[in-house]
């Protein structure tokens, strides 16, 4: 029970925080922060819990750049 519930209680905290930044810096930082817990617990269940944190750092930091510059109307 506790490998299904505290990936999914992560899981929705870090949805919750997506729409708190308002800035280009907080927008990459919730990315950032977010595609860390995402990676780190898609890879507890792999090998790698902590490469998949650097992945999704990765991955989170590139995604809230891109919503950033959605939100500025930079992209149709």
């Amino acid at each position: 029970m506790k490998q299904i519930l505290f990936p999914a209680l992560a899981l929705v905290l870090t949805l919750a925080l997506a729409g708190c930044g308002n800035t280009t810096g907080a927008r990459v930082s919730s990315g950032t922060a977010i595609g860390a817990a995402t990676g780190a617990i898609i890879g507890s269940f792999g090998a790698d819990a902590g490469a998949g944190a650097l992945i999704g750092a990765g991955v989170g930091a590139l995604g809230g750049r891109l919503v950033d510059e959605h939100a500025k109307g930079h992209f149709d």
